[in-house]
């Protein structure tokens, strides 16, 4: 423990540029701060992201439905630098007020729809779509609990853990103790689970494996802060097992590179407008 003691004061002040790494992409008011129009490409399904797990879970769902042959999921992505504050644009607040990262418009729709929040969006498509959603009662119960579960459980992996472990400016053992436990908690939560099923919500694949595994699936396979080692990671095989069947599917392998701007250059698309684009727009090939 330090010896650092912070007593807060009677009123709290922001202090612009406080919070490390990211500082710079939150703020204590909502709101645009800029006007900007966002861009509107071919296809009724617009979406607006970055290749985070948040954003990794829609791009996956629409590359999931494209592999099953629906062809009105086709769909345009186009980047949002949250480092660049492209989320506070006006565009951006009109369709997520909230100003994070995913947000679909759906133009299909009269007049057309916002969606926002990464698990709502996910519903929304398989809902819309009449996909990766048990129809049995019992099953979409378990489904949509699992979503859940994961809506709730990682801002504590990556606001919590993830920050204090890998991105704030000073270390400090407290929080990252504290994030810790817990993040090791839920990975044995996902590790008894899935001892008795395949996936999440039994032996179909739905938009709970979908939700779960941009986040638990990178943390578990060292792809997000470096800390697999740390949470002895692969002790938790049956996390690992599902991770691993995941990441070989076509559509997951696709949906990872959309609006990624890291990483290896052939893994990275920036924007996703045609299927084509895996193949012809990828960085290596700029």
């Amino acid at each position: 423990m330090s010896d650092n003691t912070y007593t807060p004061p009677r009123v709290w002040k922001w202090e612009p540029g406080n919070g490390g790494k990211f500082a710079n992409i939150n703020r204590p008011t909502a709101g645009a701060t800029h006007d900007k129009a966002l861009p509107v490409g071919k296809h009724p399904l617009q979406l607006y992201s970055l290749a985070t797990p948040n954003g990794v879970k829609v791009t996956v769902m629409l590359e999931e439905l494209l592999e099953k042959g629906i062809s009105g999921a086709e769909y345009d992505a186009h980047l949002i630098q949250i480092g660049e504050g492209d989320q506070f644009s006006s565009g951006f607040v009109e369709v997520n007020p909230n100003s994070k990262i995913p947000a679909l418009m759906d133009h299909s729709t009269a007049p057309p729809q916002r969606v926002f929040e990464s698990g709502a969006i996910l519903l929304y498509l398989a809902e819309k779509f009449d996909a990766f959603l048990p129809s049995d009662p019992s099953a979409r119960t378990e489904c949509l609990s699992w979503l859940f579960w994961q809506m709730g459980s990682a801002p504590m992996l990556g606001g919590g853990f993830g920050h204090f472990y890998a991105y704030a400016p000073e270390s400090y053992q407290y929080p990252i103790d504290r994030y810790t436990m817990e993040v090791k908690r839920q990975l044995d939560v996902l590790d008894r689970h899935l001892a008795e099923n395949r996936f999440m919500a039994g032996d179909a694949y739905t938009i709970a494996d979908m939700a779960i595994h941009p986040w638990y699936g990178a943390l578990v396979k060292n792809r997000v802060y470096e800390a697999a080692e740390f949470l002895e990671a692969h002790t938790y095989k049956n996390v690992i097992r599902w991770t691993e069947e995941i990441d070989e599917r076509p559509a997951v392998k696709r949906g990872r590179m959309v609006n990624r701007t890291w990483g290896e250059p052939h893994e990275q698309l920036h924007e996703r407008h045609d299927a084509s684009d895996f193949e012809l727009r990828t960085q290596d090939k700029q």
